[in-house]
């Protein structure tokens, strides 16, 4: 059984970590909005799932013009949501149930609230406040178009003019100023952020959009063609670290930084990068200098076919062992369609469109995205390495599609130009109880609306009912625990086609079938399947662990 405990410095090599989005997950006072209150009262639900740490997404001051990525100060928590006392309270019960707390920090942008950004407006073009961000003055006779044809990853430029005429850039939000890593003060505050945190109990901390943090700002800036820079595509047409503001080779002088930080504490705190880049630059991030780990997106976006995950997977392990790190393995999470309805869509689909439809084009059929969410669980939950849990995904919870565009609340909508839906759908409040305004989220009503059938998906409606998705989750996470030594598999030969079968160092196995037809169940005891098994044989779209 792998030790867990505050005294193993490791314990985040084969951790199960939950997702917390605050704003969706527990209402204590009835306004609506999740806040820290409710999280700490939810907390026997995580401990009765059996993971390891929950990771909480950002509870820090903010307007939400991103979803809380937008903020205000990095060193406090958002009154809608509680105090730093409800922090810490909520960090002490944690620990209590045995649980690691892990949060979200934001350092490519701040808040256009921040006090600094407020600053930097005032004293005009030239001034120190402003250096802490990228201003520069525009091109054409009278700077009236932007200094470069960088494109927002939520669509349009990616700089913003202010009233004396200069413009800022926002790789995101017109509302989230990039900070300038150039500038000593910047590098101070976030070392006094990892600190400031650390200080009050916490773990680890994910790294929001970590390979984003430094750019070339030499003169004159480089243009990037028809998308601007933002997506994966322009990225992988140049050399490795020479995007004038994704990947740069400088950024890890950063996480070298913060690893002495964060070594300081004992046991050290942990990390985790957010970096949106293909996998052998990905390791680089998880050096032992650096960051614990980092988030694999390869495999969350790899679609179910037996020779694509395998490939996958291959690759990953291999990645992370070639820098002494852990593998990483996430299926769902705030930014993307939940598993349940995106493991159902064509290869070919467009997200977007899906989503634009409501869902109906194609419909889904949930109870068999179900099965193979379920299926997908397993797969995961049997891989060397650490797994990350997304609210909601322990109760099968679909993507909420047909959200009306009037209570879209994520900026992807209108910065798009209303052609890009956003991420809401996987944001909707969880339901714990099949009645009540909120299904038990909170008293009053919900943020976004919940749909009719979360009922029947509520921790209410599978609490002990065997079967149940929640109950497949506990008992996984369980046997998991108990399983695990090592981190490496074996591939076992001669598995059928759509057939992914492997053996873990300790000798048990995981066996999928993710082809349309059943294939013969193979010799052992079956200590946990994903969908019942009929006759001997290993059904579609099922996973089974043997002994």
């Amino acid at each position: 059984m792998p030790d867990l405990s505050s005294r193993n410095p490791d314990w985040w090599r084969q951790a199960v970590v939950y997702q917390v989005y605050p704003r969706s997950f527990a209402d204590a006072d009835g306004d609506g909005l999740g806040d820290l209150r409710g999280v700490a009262e939810r907390l026997p639900h995580l401990a009765a799932l059996g993971v390891d740490a929950l990771w909480l997404s950002p509870f820090y001051p903010s307007p939400l013009a991103d979803g809380g990525y937008d903020v205000i100060d990095h060193r406090d928590v958002d009154p809608r949501l509680g105090g730093l006392d409800d922090f810490d309270a909520m960090t002490a019960e944690a620990h209590r149930l045995g649980l690691k707390v892990i949060v979200d920090l934001v350092p490519n942008h701040t808040s256009h609230l921040h006090v600094w950004f407020q600053e930097a407006l005032a004293a005009g073009p030239g001034s120190p406040p402003r250096d802490r961000y990228v201003f520069r003055d525009g091109r054409g006779p009278r700077g009236e178009r932007p200094p470069s044809d960088w494109q927002s990853v939520f669509g349009g430029s990616a700089w913003q003019r202010v009233p004396d005429g200069q413009w800022y850039l926002h790789l995101f939000a017109r509302e989230q100023p990039d900070l300038n890593w150039d500038h000593e003060e910047v590098h101070e505050d976030f070392r006094t952020t990892l600190r400031f945190w650390s200080d009050r109990g916490v773990d680890g901390f994910r790294v929001d959009v970590a390979h984003a943090l430094v750019k070339d700002l030499s003169e004159p800036l480089r243009d990037l063609g028809p998308d601007g820079g933002s997506g994966e595509t322009a990225l992988a047409a140049m050399a490795p670290g020479a995007h004038p503001f994704y990947d740069r080779d400088e950024v890890h002088a950063v996480y070298r930084d913060w690893r002495r930080v964060l070594d300081a504490y004992s046991p050290p705190r942990t990390a985790v990068a957010e970096a949106w880049v293909p996998g052998a630059r990905r390791a680089l991030y998880a050096r032992p200098d650096e960051l614990n780990q980092a988030f694999n997106f390869e495999y969350l976006q790899a679609p179910w076919d037996a020779d694509a995950l395998r490939e996958v997977i291959i690759s990953s392990m291999a990645g992370a062992r070639a820098v002494g790190a852990s593998a990483t393995w996430v299926l769902s999470n705030h930014d993307v369609i939940r598993h349940t309805c995106r493991l159902m869509l064509p290869a070919d689909a467009d997200d977007n469109a899906w989503l634009l439809s409501g869902g109906r084009a194609p419909r889904v059929d949930e109870d068999a995205g179900l099965r193979r969410a379920r299926a997908a669980t397993l797969l995961m939950l049997a891989l060397p390495g650490s797994s990350y849990v997304y609210q909601g995904e322990e109760l099968g919870l679909p993507e909420v599609a047909e959200l009306p565009v009037e209570v879209l609340q994520d900026p992807l909508w209108e910065q798009s130009g209303r052609v890009r839906k956003g991420r809401d759908g996987c944001r909707v409040p969880l339901p714990w109880t099949t009645t009540g305004p909120s299904y038990g989220f909170g008293a009053g009503g919900a943020w976004l609306p919940q749909p009719e059938s979360f009922a029947r998906y509520a921790v209410e409606a599978q609490d002990g009912v065997e079967g149940s998705t929640l109950e497949l989750y506990r008992t996984a996470l369980r046997l998991r625990r108990k399983l695990l030594q090592g981190e490496e598999l074996t591939w076992e030969p001669g598995s059928p086609p759509g057939v992914l079968a492997f053996a873990r160092t300790d000798g048990w196995r995981c066996v999928v079938n993710l082809s349309p037809e059943p294939v013969p169940l193979p010799l052992g005891e079956v200590l946990l399947s994903s969908a019942p098994l009929d006759d001997g044989a290993l059904g579609p779209d099922t996973t089974v662990w043997l002994a």
